[in-house]
């Protein structure tokens, strides 16, 4: 159960650092972008973004896209050599509302807004008993 738990937990969170990324920049020539927070790529993270677009929280926007790592000081390698492909992922509307929880806050508001029907019924009720 708490195994089940944790890589539920996992897959929002690397949804939530997919959202994060953004494009800082693009070098010529060749269209390169640079983007910010990018997402290290390992096997559980491939299988989360995987279980993310199987859920349709995302989708493939491209794919096949080459990807460069920066040296170890930070800076763009001067030869450009590709270190591997991946697919670049967009979110969806049902990944944002993952993120934002807002079905959360549906469930929530609707268990409220019945509470104060049943309170209301039982009001109507006693005052009419009282009278």
């Amino acid at each position: 159960m708490f195994d089940e738990w944790h890589r539920e937990r996992f897959i929002r969170k690397t949804l939530r650092r997919l959202s994060q990324q953004r494009v800082v920049g693009i070098l010529q020539p060749g269209n390169v972008w640079v983007i910010e927070k990018s997402i290290d790529e390992g096997d559980k993270v491939v299988a989360a973004l995987h279980t993310c677009n199987l859920r349709g929280w995302v989708e493939v926007l491209t794919n096949a896209v080459p990807r460069y790592k920066l040296t170890p000081e930070g800076k763009l390698p001067q030869d450009f050599r590709i270190s591997d492909v991946a697919p670049m992922y967009k979110l969806t509307e049902a990944g944002w509302n993952v993120i934002h929880r807002s079905h959360e806050w549906v469930v929530a508001t609707f268990v409220v807004a019945t509470a104060a029907l049943i309170a209301t019924i039982l009001g109507i009720f006693l005052t009419a008993l009282i009278k």
